[in-house]
């Protein structure tokens, strides 16, 4: 077999290798590190060093050691070394343990029970709106966590069941929490722009700018289908009674002011710094943790447990992203080493497909891989295969990064692998059934595919903050 064809073999192994449940940053590590043994293996070196030995009259232990260290001598330990170290300093990704600690703050702060009380009573005159107080809970927890099962987790422990008990339409409640949940990849401060940042060397902050108004465009929608469909059906979101939801204006403010104020000012506080220059993305990751601190204690909800949890899972979450890359850099520096990057580049360019091509053929591979693999496996070991090609297509790696975790939303609602349906079967009430969050799910990704359609038809949607605030 040639270095190519062993490259393509090896990409082959490891897809194989994880649909049987392998964990996939080791598999990674230990595929880069014995694939690029062979690539980096240089025979001829070690027998001379060896002859050198037994010419010099060495003994026989000193020829085992030299024969041992010679065949350990391979430059793939020292890629391994600097792969590691490179993830250890790179700055873009010293934002992830800061953000996420900040949201599993957040989350054990019961900031999220009030938020979806007050919204649920603010909104009573809207069609469906415990539904819209629920998807705007969702979007402001997932937009302060990034983290899509803590999302819909806690808001199927919230605000399902209250809807569930006010009568709304099982499939309908559980599209708009496995929907709503998703969008902490997409709107900013995303983790998960985070991790495209650090694969493609785009600016953190430049993709936060381009994520914005695409984010808020798929939300603007999930509210707009939520409310229509309410008005038209609405047996399936029957109104509250007055007596629950009857407050005078000024309670509401204070409400309002309490729950809805402290988390959206704390969110506009941090990417306002990013937005206008104020602060690196790590700085401003540094004080949302800190804000988030501040309002756990005002609402009288830190306690050492709580702090515990957070940090264990902030570290837990972190080393998992961490060790992707490790695992990921070494595998792709041996693939391409081997010649794989080239012998893929050198077949898609060879289709002479038009730009709208290469783009729907990436984001369906995209859309496919998002069944078995969670999102940070595929942004870290395959979209990285994808970026090479983006020039000889004309395509921006801003406006394809934003495309792909739009397109992200749809792994975590496409049936039968929708994780989101998962997380929100495992805490809803046994009767209700995993073919209703399925059913519920399928309208909110038609909306998806909506968004992406109009993504490519308006690029504006990501460039104009962009060049407004940087002159791109």
């Amino acid at each position: 077999m040639t270095d190519p064809q062993i490259a393509l073999f090896m990409l082959g192994a490891f897809i194989f290798i994880i649909l049987l449940g392998f964990p996939i940053a080791f598999t990674l590590m230990a595929m880069g590190v014995g694939f690029g043994y062979y690539a980096y293996f240089d025979a001829a070196r070690m027998w001379r060093t060896y002859n050198r030995a037994v010419e010099s009259g060495a003994d026989t232990w000193t020829l085992i050691e030299t024969w041992v260290g010679g065949f350990f001598n391979n430059r793939v330990f020292d890629l391994f070394i600097n792969q590691t170290f490179s993830v250890m300093a790179n700055d873009v990704l010293t934002a992830v343990p800061l953000f996420l600690f900040m949201g599993y703050i957040v989350e054990r702060a019961n900031i999220v029970s009030r938020l979806f009380a007050t919204l649920a009573i603010a909104a009573r005159h809207v069609p469906g709106s415990m539904a819209v107080a629920a998807l705007i809970t969702c979007t402001l927890f997932a937009t302060a966590t990034g983290i899509v099962g803590a999302v819909v987790t806690l808001m199927g422990l919230l605000a399902f069941p209250a809807m569930l008990k006010a009568r709304y339409d099982t499939s309908f409640a559980s599209g708009i929490i496995c929907a709503g949940g998703t969008l902490g990849i997409l709107i900013p401060p995303s983790i998960m722009l985070i991790v495209y940042a650090a694969a493609s060397g785009v600016s953190i902050v430049q993709l936060y700018a381009g994520a914005l108004f695409p984010g808020l465009m798929l939300a603007g929608l999930y509210l707009t289908y939520i409310i229509l469909r309410a008005a038209v059906q609405p047996q399936i979101a029957p109104k509250p009674p007055k007596e629950e939801t009857a407050m005078p204006l000024p309670q509401l403010f204070l409400l309002l002011l309490t729950s809805f104020f402290p988390l959206a000012i704390l969110i506009m506080a941090v990417l306002g710094a990013i937005f206008f220059g104020w602060a690196t993305p790590s700085e401003a990751a540094a004080v949302g943790a800190l804000g988030g601190l501040v309002l756990a204690i005002a609402y009288r909800a830190l306690t050492w447990q709580r702090l515990r949890e957070s940090i264990y899972l902030t570290v837990r979450t972190t080393a998992m992203v961490c060790w992707l890359f490790v695992g990921s850099w070494t595998f792709s520096s041996v693939f391409s080493y081997l010649g794989g990057e080239q012998i893929i580049t050198e077949f898609v360019t060879g289709l002479d497909i038009t730009p709208l091509m290469f783009l729907i053929l990436a984001q369906i591979i995209i859309f496919l891989l998002g069944w078995p693999l969670e999102w940070s496996e595929i942004i870290i070991i395959f979209v990285p295969i994808f970026l090479p090609l983006l020039p000889h297509f004309g395509i921006d790696p801003l406006f394809f990064g934003i495309l792909v975790a739009l397109n992200l939303q749809t792994s975590f609602l496409t049936p039968p692998m929708a994780m989101s349906a998962y997380y929100l079967k495992g805490i809803a009430p046994p009767f209700v059934q995993l073919v209703q969050i399925f059913r519920g799910c399928l309208p909110f990704l038609s909306l998806v595919m909506l968004a992406m359609v109009m993504l490519y038809v308006f690029p504006d949607l990501v460039f104009y903050l962009p060049n407004l605030l940087y002159g791109r």
